[in-house]
């Protein structure tokens, strides 16, 4: 990307897309198109046209989506899938309509099947039925990719889809109502701490696996691929290892100085087996993370404590 060039992202100030903004700036890019959610509501069709005929931007970062964890998202399915689908539709079809250059739209590893092969590739998606306490968000993220695949087919219009792991690090959401569930534990665990609390009760056996990859190495991996790929299949973007729900916690509670017990309350859902990507694809482009785990947990217990 030319640094003169107008770039928007969408969802600026969400944890992904303000690394995004920050990973742009370090690389000299100053001509940003940033609107919060008063200045541009991306529900609203007639508002992302307008901006879109005005702006004309010549990049777009779709950064912006309802997320949340577990419980959020098996409460509120309907809300999930329709408030992204039409986030997504908004802006996939303006951007095609005005002229863009490119578009980088980001999904999530939810949109694989529940009992996907591990290590996840790219090849298993819609092989089979996804999760269901996370199905809503799924369905619009694969919706997602395949409007970005079906217009550079028919049009050429230039898109690459990322699919990443999960996510965490600068920025984060510790709200446990929404938040996913690094966040939660390192709330969960610095709050007990601090408090002298003797017991945390966690949901689930702890048994279940996850990739996780610092939003600042997500960032990284978005500008590396957005310069260097242009095919409109999606890449897995990850750590390319995972860790038990079970080892993450007593990872975060040390990180935490947290001492007491950990409980398990098995009768809470706790998503899919295993989670792990596949990542042979973007490791052969040449991109590799440089922040690990045990480094990103410490920093994200530091950043709660400093929000206090």
């Amino acid at each position: 990307m030319d640094k003169d060039a107008k770039i928007y992202v969408a969802g600026h100030r969400g944890m992904v897309g303000s690394a995004i903004v920050r990973q742009l700036e370090a690389a000299g890019c100053r001509n940003l198109s940033l609107r919060g959610h008063k200045e541009l509501d991306l529900l609203r069709q007639a508002e992302v046209e307008a901006f879109f005929a005005a702006e004309r931007p010549d990049y777009v970062f779709l950064a912006a989506a309802k997320v949340g964890g577990i419980n959020a998202n098996r409460a509120k399915k309907a809300e999930f899938l329709r408030e992204n689908l039409q986030i997504q539709n908004n802006v996939i079809w303006s951007a095609f309509e005005n002229g863009l250059k490119k578009l980088c739209f980001l999904g999530s590893s939810c949109i694989y099947p529940r009992e996907c092969p591990q290590p996840m590739r790219e090849e298993s998606l819609l092989s089979g039925p996804l999760e269901p306490t996370n199905e809503g968000y799924a369905l619009a993220k694969i919706a997602g990719h395949k409007l970005c695949k079906y217009l550079g087919e028919q049009y050429g219009f230039k898109t690459i889809s990322l699919m990443p792991c999960n996510l965490y690090g600068t920025n984060d959401n510790f709200d446990l109502e929404n938040c996913h569930v690094l966040s939660a534990l390192v709330r969960r665990f610095v709050e007990a701490a601090d408090n002298g609390l003797g017991v945390v009760k966690l949901w689930g056996t702890g048994a279940a696996r996850r990739e996780f990859l610092h939003v600042d190495d997500m960032a990284a991996a978005t500008l590396f691929l957005m310069d260097r790929r242009d095919d409109p299949d999606f890449i897995n973007v990850g750590s390319g290892e995972d860790i038990s729900i079970r080892d993450l916690a007593t990872l975060v509670a040390a990180a935490a100085g947290y001492q007491g017990t950990i409980v398990w309350d098995s009768s809470m859902p706790e998503g899919m087996p295993r989670k792990l990507m596949d990542n042979s694809k973007l490791r052969q482009l040449g991109f590799v993370p440089s922040i690990t785990l045990e480094e990103g947990v410490r920093r994200s217990v530091a950043e709660f404590r400093s929000l206090r």
